[in-house]
């Protein structure tokens, strides 16, 4: 019986460095491939950031989703096709590669807004420009979010079909047009029957991201926040107080103020400070950390570095001049209630002694696992009237709810285990403090791991002259071509 298990385990033993050598000698062609189509794949990237869609503009609808249809069948998807809904259109693709294995990607076609005046490259050109210290890297509003991951990760399809080699897995993809104002109508897309039924087939869901940092580490997050965005609005029409339109200022003696009334309104949602949420009931649902997420925590701040979060935050200080490691404890464990703008009255050169009839804001709550977007909204709107501001609109315009994955799932280890073959020791991480619609996957009745995956780095999300390295300087970083092959491997990995 002893001899019998040994013989079986130099069996799995072997089988297992076969997969492994097939997996190197499928790779080669790949990355033959991928450096030959490299000034193809790289003006392919370029094209798509000078063609955006801005969903809280209503810029490039459908034309937006018609585009990624169009680069899909480009690179050997056979299925691809607009999902119409009641906001922005969706894109379902399939890839039929005949493989025992199924995986489903996610993919964003939608990018933030931008203001030119801000950047120093124009952020349509998706220019080539050489970043000292990084490399040579293409600037533009989607480059790294997440246009560029994409692309990378469409260039490795490419090379499979180019090179005339079999894909090792078969892949559903779904795509939406929302992401960048919290995915209203996700569920539209991934609920639909036969995209849903599509997905229900495959191991786990993984959307194509720049994981790499400057210094070539990686963290593997295993879920993220949730997140809603709202509009709150006040409005004398509706209060029934202060001026029925805008008004000379003087009149402030006599007149009520919505500008004030909002002010005070939001000053309720969090403690003085303006730290801790302290909308009623908020925090119920909010679970401590447990002992498993403050060890990868404490594991993680030793090899994360306080600097890199003072970068990426543009802050100096953390809240309460916390030290590092609780800092990091209260990104993961505190929701967040964040204004993200306010406006009203008049915001021009000099001043205009004017009273407002209204003004708005706008704000974002960050959940963590154990809250659901739905009973935040609520719970808001519910706080707001308690307090006498129930004639405040509360116009929700995205969310969803929190998201985790195990670290056992093979969606994750195939990560891990391709990672640690070419040398990077991963960070483990119990969940992003941002937000993607990962609980669309991972929630009933999908009910599927999910998770970001892909070497690479860039920055500038969300902001001025965001790029993606295109050609690194640094060796343990990887430029494109070192991203679109490291989705070749996890797709080999994926088929094991």
């Amino acid at each position: 019986m002893k001899l019998r298990s040994c013989l079986l385990a130099v069996l799995v033993a072997t089988g297992g460095a076969l997969q492994a050598k097939a997996a190197e000698t499928g790779l080669a062609p790949i990355k033959a491939e991928i450096a030959k189509n490299h000034d193809r794949a790289v003006r392919r990237l370029q094209e798509w950031i000078r063609h955006p869609s801005i969903a809280a503009e209503n810029l490039n609808f459908p034309g937006g989703a018609d585009y990624l249809i169009t680069l899909l069948k480009e690179v050997g998807f056979q299925r691809a096709e607009r999902i119409d809904t009641d906001g922005k259109p969706g894109v379902f693709a399939t890839l039929d590669a005949g493989a025992p294995k199924t995986v489903g990607v996610y993919f964003m076609y939608d990018v933030k807004q931008f203001d030119p005046k801000e950047w120093s490259s124009p952020p349509l050109a998706a220019d080539l420009v050489d970043r000292p210290g990084v490399g040579k890297v293409v600037v533009g509003r989607g480059a790294v979010n997440q246009k560029g991951p994409e692309s990378a990760f469409l260039a490795a399809l490419d090379a499979f079909r180019t090179s005339g080699t079999k894909l090792p897995v078969n892949l559903v993809l779904v795509a939406e047009g929302e992401e960048e104002i919290a995915s209203p109508h996700v569920g539209q897309i991934v609920h639909r029957p036969e995209v849903q039924a599509a997905l229900a087939r495959c191991l786990g869901v993984f959307l194509p991201h720049a994981t790499q940092t400057l210094d070539g580490s990686v963290t593997v997050n295993l879920g993220a926040k949730g997140i809603i965005e709202v509009e709150l609005t006040a409005d004398a029409l509706t209060w029934g107080r202060g001026p029925m339109r805008d008004t000379h200022s003087s009149f402030k003696a006599m007149v009520d103020s919505p500008v004030w009334r909002l002010v005070q309104a939001l000053s309720t949602l969090v403690t003085p400070d303006g730290n801790t949420p302290a909308i009623d009931g908020y925090m119920a649902n909010v679970p401590p950390l447990s002992a498993e997420d403050k060890a990868m925590i404490a594991s993680a701040a030793k090899r994360l570095t306080e600097m890199q979060y003072k970068v990426a935050s543009g802050a100096v200080k953390w809240i309460d001049d916390l030290p590092f490691l609780a800092a990091l404890e209260r990104l993961e464990a505190m929701p967040t209630v964040n204004i993200e703008g306010i406006s009203g009255g008049y915001t021009g050169p000099g001043g205009k002694t004017v009273l407002p009839r209204k003004a708005a804001a706008k704000l974002d709550l960050r959940l963590v696992p154990g809250q659901k977007a739905a009973e935040a909204l609520a719970l808001l709107k519910a706080h707001l009237a308690r307090r006498g501001y129930g004639d405040i609109a509360v116009n929700l315009t995205g969310g969803y709810d929190p998201t985790r994955t195990s670290a056992d799932a093979p969606l994750i280890q195939a990560q891990i285990s391709v990672l640690k073959r070419i040398g990077i020791d991963p960070v483990l991480w119990p969940w992003l403090a941002g937000s993607y619609p990962g609980y669309v996957f991972t929630e009933a009745p999908l009910q599927l791991a999910a998770g970001h995956f892909g070497l690479g780095y860039g920055s500038g999300a969300h902001a001025p002259n965001e790029f993606f390295v295109i050609e690194s300087a640094n060796p343990k970083v990887q430029g494109f071509d070192g991203a679109a092959l490291s989705y070749a491997e996890y797709l080999y990995e994926l088929a094991k």
